[in-house]
């Protein structure tokens, strides 16, 4: 089997979803759709194409516990240029674990960050030839 994308979906847990939502919203300048059932609340991150890659920010004490050591890293989608996202994470209440750092000149850049809710998270950019 091959993979268009590795990934399908993913869910980055939060403690409070408005204090998360109003961070991505403000280093992506995206807005986020709600997805609210009797058992969790999600905000989806936008999607050109619905049978994309998609994720969530979300909302289920019982279940997902943030982290900025353990579990798997995500990295999201800072293209075109990380640095964009990360001169946003501070003033949005973040903060920068690693600044923009070249992985190659082939497989672009990569940062990482602290979101509010404890979680880390990475940022990819491959530029533009």
């Amino acid at each position: 089997m091959v993979f268009k994308n590795a990934l399908s979906w993913f869910e980055i847990p939060t403690k409070d979803l408005g204090r998360a939502q109003r961070f991505y919203e403000a280093i992506f300048n995206i807005q986020m759709t709600p997805l609210e059932t009797p058992q969790i609340k999600m905000r989806l991150f936008p999607l050109e194409d619905p049978m994309g890659v998609g994720g969530a920010i979300v909302l289920n004490d019982s279940f997902y516990k943030p982290s900025n050591s353990e579990g798997p890293l995500i990295y999201l989608n800072g293209n075109p240029d990380v640095q964009g996202v990360l001169d946003r994470v501070e003033k949005a209440g973040g903060k920068i674990l690693v600044p923009k750092t070249m992985i190659s000149p082939e497989h672009g850049y990569m940062a990482m960050l602290l979101d509010t809710e404890g979680n880390r998270i990475a940022l990819h950019s491959i530029p533009k030839k």
